[in-house]
């Protein structure tokens, strides 16, 4: 009876940790050398740095266009904890000529910036357990896009 309750917990946590891993690696991020992805990342994203190691998931990511010229939402898994990445893109996006117009650290820290007709929000939270350390959430817009809010009938 031992043996037999020992071989279902076996079985159960061989099953959930399959499942977790699999968790962990879904999301399409570009494949290859880490060379081949930071290129990859840097022609679809443009002067919008990431921290090392960071993987765009692109499952998740809406990209409409490309380069400095890119507008929409990319989802980025990163290996860093969400103190680090926070760090770097207060300290790196500045000395790429980004202008900082708010930050705020929390839970959900966001970052927003401006840069020539550009702005960029970024939001940095913690990631999953078995997932990515920390997810960052870049969102590219032009800076002063005319919104007209829908009027009410």
């Amino acid at each position: 009876m031992i043996k037999f309750h020992t071989l279902k917990l076996s079985a159960l946590a061989i099953f959930l940790l399959a499942l977790l891993g699999a968790c962990a690696s879904s999301g399409d991020s570009p494949t290859g050398t880490p060379e081949e992805v930071q290129e990859l990342q840097s022609q679809l994203l443009g002067d919008m740095l990431l921290p090392q190691g960071a993987r765009l998931n692109g499952t998740d990511s809406i990209i409409i266009g490309r380069g400095n010229e890119w507008v929409g939402r990319a989802v980025v898994n990163a290996v860093q904890g969400a103190t680090d990445v926070y760090a770097f893109f207060q300290s790196e996006y500045p000395k790429n000529g980004w202008t900082t117009v708010t930050a705020v650290k929390a839970k959900t820290s966001i970052l927003v910036f401006t840069k020539a007709d550009r702005t960029a929000t970024i939001e940095v939270m913690d990631g999953s357990l078995g997932g990515p350390k920390s997810i960052i959430i870049i969102t590219s817009s032009p800076k002063n896009a005319n919104v007209i809010a829908p009027t009410r009938k």
